[in-house]
């Protein structure tokens, strides 16, 4: 049995999906570009091959000035946009009580992060938090991971990761730890856990 469960945040725990639209528009907006229709900032988000500055903002790199748009908007608009994926504070309550030990790995700032996880009342589950400003490199890079790792003082083969994305599972492979796939989220994999109920029990039996 694993020792660490990592959970990615937007699309696995968090249905942020309403929010990362509407704020990487809002940044847009400011940068005068048109708006991008949800379905595709949703399929983009997540493309490990993808230049997310360069695609969304059309720029060469994030600057603070993107970050801060980002984060005011995420602050302003959370409480009513975010949302929990049914069945996951009883799956973190579980997993607290059987002895697991619980962290975070996102591409999210770590500002909007506490403020997601502290609106939906599911922060205090978390020992570790590993995010964007907080590592060198984002995901599929695997400094968040190794981040999680440090900060639980665990080993890699007693860690288990779960995401929704491709960036994910490439973040884990370099990390070297064990990955499971949900699809609930903002990826739709067919060779993946559809259901809270059925992670649970891949968790006790990792």
């Amino acid at each position: 049995m694993k020792k660490v469960i990592i959970f990615d945040m937007d699309g696995t725990l968090v249905d942020s999906s309403v929010t990362i639209v509407n704020a990487i528009n809002h940044v847009r907006k400011n940068l005068n570009l048109a708006p991008l229709e949800r379905e595709l900032i949703l399929e983009k988000v997540n493309d490990p091959e993808l230049d997310p500055a360069k695609y969304f903002y059309e720029v060469p790199a994030f600057t603070p000035e993107h970050e801060a748009w980002f984060s005011q908007y995420y602050t302003d608009n959370h409480e009513r946009e975010l949302q929990l994926y049914s069945g996951i504070e009883e799956l973190l309550q579980k997993l607290k009580n059987q002895g697991f030990i619980l962290a975070v790995a996102t591409n999210s700032y770590r500002g909007s992060t506490i403020e997601s996880l502290s609106h939906l009342k599911i922060l205090e589950y978390f020992d570790s938090l590993a995010c964007y400003d907080d590592v060198g490199r984002g995901k599929p890079a695997p400094d968040m991971l190794e981040k999680n790792l440090e900060d639980t003082n665990t080993e890699a083969e007693d860690a288990l990761f779960i995401g929704d994305s491709e960036r994910d599972l490439l973040a884990s492979k370099s990390a070297k730890i064990d990955y499971i796939m949900i699809n609930w989220g903002f990826s739709d994999y067919q060779d993946a856990i559809h259901r809270v109920e059925d992670l649970e029990k891949a968790i006790i039996e990792a």
